[in-house]
């Protein structure tokens, strides 16, 4: 027995004021009605309404019955209205995982827009590096991956963008501009290691001619999960670095850095945000993951327009 859909059924047929009024209120049969009371009736051990032809009325045990099944369902409906009001209304807090580097190129550019437009969402933002992501303890967990993740927990793919190689003047007049993707065995490399990345070998893409791709299996002179670290390195003159172009786009600008080897593309980077379930997705949260997702296209298209029409290294 459903004893909350009695309990209704039991509440309606008194409002009513009998079986048949009450069957049509709820949408049920006259004979579904009569059987949920009388589930009731059974379940308690006591008679609840007294019946006759022309009307029912209440029993002693009834009339204490239905003040306490009032109080009971409205506490419910109560609660159901404020959960529902938890999930969509735009107020509330929000707890944010990110990576470092998105963290600082991704999210921290964004969150005076965001707060102007959702002045009652409280950002709670965590940072750190991870294996894998712990999304069952935050709202949404911003990480990068490459095309050999296939993780199995729920993400929406934020954008898509690629990685170009990059090195500093100063490198490039000491060791010489590879022109080919096999030169890269002759040069220093950097390679940004840990995280959701997982595996060593890189791969080449001719943008021009997609279908012309190669996977280099290169020793790194320094290999780091911190991308700070290796593009102060890069403009140290240590090596060549593979880097998406958002990144490094402001020292291209600069000419601190060149990008080499164009119009070849290191691998692809996707950027994910992960959630702890699809269902019942507060609508704070659904807003938050459709302005970055925004804001992200616009940076990136950006970021890519900037640098489209510098000089690669010859």
């Amino acid at each position: 027995m459903d004893r909350l859909q009695s309990m209704r059924v039991f509440q309606r047929v008194i409002d009513e004021g009998g079986f048949a009024a009450a069957a049509r209120a709820l949408d049920m049969s006259p004979a579904v009605v009569t059987r949920l009371v009388a589930d009731l009736e059974e379940h308690l051990g006591t008679r609840l309404l007294h019946r006759s032809t022309r009307k029912v009325s209440l029993s002693e045990a009834g009339e204490a019955y239905l003040a306490r099944v009032r109080a009971i369902l409205q506490d419910i409906d109560e609660a159901d209205a404020l959960a529902h009001l938890h999930t969509q209304e735009l107020a509330g807090d929000l707890h944010v995982l990110a990576t470092p580097v998105l963290a600082t190129y991704l999210l921290a550019p964004l969150l005076a827009g965001f707060r102007a437009q959702y002045p009652k969402i409280s950002l709670h933002i965590q940072v750190e590096s991870f294996d894998e992501p712990s999304v069952e303890a935050h709202d949404v967990t911003l990480f990068a991956a490459d095309e050999a993740y296939d993780g199995t927990i729920v993400a929406r793919k934020i954008a898509t963008t690629q990685g170009i190689l990059v090195a500093a003047p100063a490198y490039l007049q000491r060791k010489g501009t590879p022109q080919l993707p096999a030169d890269l065995q002759a040069h220093d490399c950097l390679e940004l290691k840990g995280g959701i990345a997982r595996y060593r070998r890189w791969h080449l893409r001719n943008e021009r001619n997609p279908q012309e791709a190669v996977d280099l299996d290169l020793a790194p002179v320094i290999s780091s999960n911190h991308i700070e670290t290796l593009i102060a390195a890069t403009l140290d003159g240590v090596g060549i670095t593979p880097c998406t172009v958002e990144l490094v786009g402001p020292f291209l600008a600069s000419g601190e850095l060149v990008r080499v080897m164009a119009p070849w593309v290191c691998g692809q980077v996707h950027l994910y945000a992960a959630l702890p379930s699809r269902q019942y997705l507060p609508r704070r949260t659904r807003v938050f993951l459709d302005y970055v997702t925004e804001q992200t296209a616009l940076m990136l298209a950006d970021a890519q327009a900037a640098c489209s029409g510098l000089q690669a290294a010859p």
